[in-house]
């Protein structure tokens, strides 16, 4: 599975935004059914920052759904539809 961790990078809007972009575009290309992304648990507004980005519309076109983990809030689940 492949996976992105935030945690380095959380104050900076542009690497976000970035990282996101590249790691979905990659799993999406990679053709892996799961891909996560580790926003971790904090206050929650980096994962709602997460949640809007894969909202895009643009975005929304590479995936099948998303998943926030029950257990762990702090991770998102991003799986693609089978090719």
């Amino acid at each position: 599975m492949l996976s992105l961790d935030l945690h380095p990078i959380f104050r900076n809007n542009r690497d976000i935004e970035l990282a996101l972009r590249q790691f979905i575009f990659k799993a999406h290309q990679s053709g892996e059914p799961v891909a996560e992304v580790i926003p971790g648990k904090g206050t929650g507004q980096l994962r709602e920052r997460v949640l809007a980005f894969l909202a895009q519309k643009h975005i929304r076109r590479l995936y099948d759904r998303v998943e926030v983990s029950g257990g762990n809030t702090g991770r998102v689940l991003v799986h693609f539809a089978r090719r």
